[in-house]
């Protein structure tokens, strides 16, 4: 995932309030992006953005509240796309609180004129933080793959990494995918006894 500054976004907004929404919905449209979805039932955002596949959401609460903060945890957690709060005035221990859940960024309904910007910043760090994220993954599998290597060959982790890279070169395929067959099938492999259960 890469990030790219788009001038036409798909966005979804929530609140609980009606009202909330109506004056949301003309700002989003006035800064050229498409309001694919409103949403009422603030809880069910995180499965709407699986289901729509916006760019970003706009999730307002109208409370800083306990409440509120569990709702931000559960968004946060099933939402397929980076989550704005959207706050009456800034609360700075409520979004200090939200932000340790997964809120990327807040806008006060006093920044209209900033909203754009924001939503730039929210996305470029956003695809910063799954590309961190798929680094370390892919780091942790081949890491993974090795050891196993090491333990089924018995042979040093550089090797290891020459098994899989010679094998990356063979099939033509990347590392790894290489590495993640490994994983994957090490559960089906027969198990090596140890030297232990070698010697009775």
């Amino acid at each position: 995932m890469s990030y790219r500054e788009t001038e036409h976004l798909r966005v979804l907004i929530a609140n609980e309030r009606k009202d909330r929404l109506a004056l949301v919905a003309p700002i989003v449209a006035a800064l050229g992006h498409e309001v694919i979805a409103r949403e009422i039932l603030v809880a069910d955002v995180g499965a709407v953005t699986a289901r729509e596949r916006p760019d970003v959401a706009l999730v307002g609460l109208g409370e800083s509240s306990e409440h509120a903060l569990g709702l931000i945890e559960r968004i946060v957690q099933e939402a397929a796309c980076p989550v704005i709060l959207l706050i009456h005035a800034p609360d700075p221990g409520f979004v200090k609180e939200a932000s340790k859940r997964g809120i990327f960024a807040y806008i006060t309904d006093a920044e209209a004129k900033d909203w754009q910007s924001s939503i730039d910043i929210v996305l470029r760090r956003f695809a910063e933080y799954h590309d961190l994220e798929g680094a370390f993954g892919r780091r942790a599998v081949t890491e993974r793959a090795k050891g196993i290597l090491m333990e089924r060959h018995s042979v040093g982790e550089k090797a290891a990494f020459e098994m899989l890279r010679t094998e990356s070169r063979a099939s033509n395929r990347k590392l790894v995918d290489i590495a993640s067959a490994v994983v994957d099938g090490h559960h089906l492999l027969p198990r090596i006894p140890r030297e232990a259960e070698r010697a009775q």
